[in-house]
Formats: C-alpha cells, structure tokens, sequence
C-alpha cells in the first residue's frame, strides 16, 4: 500500500483541500494519504477553531485515511521547526512522498531555491545579520538576503514571500536535513489565496477567509458554499454546544488574566519571550478591552503579530525556555483517527514504523506528550467555560476515531 502524506490545520477542512487531497492522490499514484495535523494550537500561534477530534472527523470524512498529531512542540514553531517536525513524523510512518500546496505550483524551482539557499548559506547569513542591523524584522531579512542572492545567481526561484511557498521550502528543507527519502511533490493553490477574504458565491475559500467570515458574524450559511457538507454540519454541531469558535478574541479574557497574574520575571520563563518585552505585555494587557487592541499596543517593526501570537501561546500553555530547549526530535507518533483502509495500512506496516505508534495515552509516559496533553486541557477549560455540562473529550480517555 503507497501512502502520500500531507501536513495540514484544517482549520476548518474547506473545498480546497478537498481538492489537495484529490490531487495528492493522484499525483503520488497513492493508495491512501496520511495527514499530520496540529493539535489545539497552531502555527500562527493561535488556538484551534474547533478542537483536534473535530477536524480529525472533518478530515476522515474528507478523504484522509490516517490523521497523526503534529506536537504541540513544532504546531507552535517557526515554519523551519514546524516542517522539520511533520516531514520526520510522515516519513517515520512509512510515507513514499509528500505533497503540499504552493502558489508557484511546480517543484523545481523549489528545489532550485533550496540548493541556492544551502550552497551559499555563509552569504545568506551574512546578508540576513546585515538587513538585521537595519532594524528590519526577520521574515523582511530572509527576505532580503534570498533576494540579493537570486539576484547575484539568476535561475528560475520560488516567490518566498508567499506563506504556502515558505512552508513548502522548509518541507523540502526538512526532507534534505533528516536525510529522508520521502519525495516532495507540490500542488497548485486554486482559486483562493492564503489571506483572501470570502468572496461571495465562490465554491473556494481560504480557511483564513472562512474563519474571518465567521469572527464578523457567526453566520454559518455564508461559508456553507465553501465547505464540504460534512465539514459544515460538524461546525455547525460545535457551535450549537458550545456558542462560539475559538479564537484570541474568544480566550481574551482568560490571556489577560494569565498575563496580569504573572510577574516580568515569572513571564521571561516561558519561551520565546525575550529582550523585556515581558513588561510592556503586562503594562498593554491591563489597559485592553480586546486582543486586537492589545496587539495593536504590543506589535512593533521587530515583533511581528505572529511571532507575539507564538509567545502569547506558550504563556499561555505554560510552555517553558526549558521545555522548548529539551525537545529535540519527535518521539512518538500519536494516532488521532483512521478510516478503514488507514486501519488495514498499520495492520500491514506497524512493524515497519519507526517510531512508538500510540493510539491511548494514558499509558505512555513521554515529556513531549505531555505537553501536548495539557496544551489540550488548557484549550478545553477556555471552550468550556460557561458551558459545563458541554465537556469536551479528554486527551487521556479519547481513543483515535474510527471511520
């Protein structure tokens, strides 16, 4: 059995990655695709819209056959970190190859871009200490030095200021790093860009898109056109129970809280926060009636919203510098869901997976599970609040979803 994996948030499972999982298959000449999948935050740095065991449904409705989850460890990083920690996960459990969506759309000029990049990786560095200097943010200085070293040795490169492009370049990154042999494939983004709003009687929307919609007026039959039917009647489920999706805005309340409760020295704990800003997060969080008002308050040229999002969330999660130093690879692969021919696929291989395959957790003792297991609590108490007899399901009692 060929398996293809992807490495998705679906956050929610829309039309267009209906259609990624559709050309993944056939692109790969696969029998089944494998999704590693974030857990209850994400990489932007922000909680789920809906938990894990809801998008794992989504996903196994939508023609996935394996979900895995993604540690909470890398579903929180930098893009570099993120790609490192999925490609080791699809290639321990025994994927051929790998498919991602780009806006370029072909892969060699992804690989062009990655031998540019690595062969001259002194320059490169040398070229982003430079923009550094400057005052610039760090995305700005990748993007500079990637520049001027396209410029100085012309070839046909990735656009890098595209998000889909970006990850694509570390997914390949990471496959070459760990030395992997999974072969990297690319799909062309259709009809949405990644940061597109909705648009009206359009069959594809981004899932940012979709998820602003829904922030503005949590009026589900706008995005239904968008979405598979499944994917709509599951959010439409949650949001009877619970009343709203999640978001920054929804957890503002407890963020505050969490931030004002805590002094500078107890924040500077937790990781990635750095160079005192620990000071300005407490003074902005007690004048600020919303998240957007106190982003508005903290973000600078160097700390951009998603590197303040990141920060936020482990502050938020508990995540501390040292966790974060003693995670180094991943060392478990935790099964969220599978459908049938997922099930007959570990039958066939389990043997062959290179890492422990953990389907309950409550037997297992791993520090890295551990954090993914209290990132889940501490999501779960912020849905629940308010709504008690709605409990959502626990991470240590909730067995990987058949479908």
């Amino acid at each position: 059995m060929k398996a293809v994996g992807v490495v998705v948030e679906y956050n929610p499972f829309h039309n267009g990655h209906a259609y990624h999982l559709e050309q993944a298959k056939k692109v790969a000449q696969a029998d089944l695709v494998i999704a590693v999948m974030s857990g209850s935050f994400l990489q932007r740095g922000e909680p789920a819209m809906v938990d894990k065991w809801t998008r794992t449904k989504m996903a196994l409705a939508g023609g996935v056959d394996i979900v895995i989850e993604l540690p909470y460890v890398y579903s929180t990083a930098p893009a570099a970190d993120f790609a490192k920690g999925a490609i080791a996960l699809l290639t321990a459990v025994g994927c051929e190859s790998f498919a991602f969506g780009s806006e370029d759309g072909a892969i060699q000029p992804f690989l062009d871009t990655f031998e540019l990049i690595h062969g001259h990786q002194e320059e490169y560095n040398a070229l982003i200490k430079e923009s550094l200097t400057t005052g610039a943010s760090y995305p700005k200085s990748l993007h500079y030095a990637y520049k001027q070293l396209s410029q100085k040795f012309p070839a046909t490169y990735i656009d890098l200021s595209q998000p889909n492009n970006i990850l694509g370049f570390h997914y390949i990154e990471a496959a070459k790093t760990l030395d992997s042999d999974i072969k990297p494939m690319t799909i062309p983004r259709i009809a949405a860009g990644y940061h597109d709003a909705l648009q009206e009687g359009a069959s594809i929307a981004s899932a940012t898109g979709i998820r602003q919609a829904l922030a503005t007026s949590c009026k589900l039959q706008q995005v239904q056109d968008v979405l598979p039917k499944t994917s709509f009647d599951y959010l439409a489920n949650w949001y009877r129970q619970y009343g709203k999706f999640a978001s920054w805005e929804t957890f503002w309340p407890f963020l505050q809280f969490t931030l004002i409760r805590h002094t500078p020295s107890e924040l500077n704990h937790y990781a990635k926060v750095t160079e005192g800003i620990e000071n300005a997060l407490i003074k902005a969080a007690k004048t600020s009636h919303s998240f957007s008002s106190f982003m508005e308050k903290i973000k600078s040229k160097r700390y951009t919203w998603t590197r303040l999002q990141r920060m936020l969330t482990h502050i938020y999660t508990g995540f501390s510098k040292e966790q974060l130093h003693n995670s180094v690879t991943p060392s478990y692969i935790r099964l969220l869901g599978m459908s049938m021919k997922g099930q007959a696929y570990l039958g066939k291989y389990k043997k062959d997976i290179s890492l422990p395959l953990i389907s309950r957790v409550a037997a297992t003792k791993d520090a890295m599970l551990t954090i993914d297991i209290h990132a889940a609590e501490i999501y779960n108490l912020s849905i629940e609040t308010g709504n008690m007899e709605q409990s959502l399901p626990k991470d240590y009692q909730t067995p990987p979803i058949r479908f």
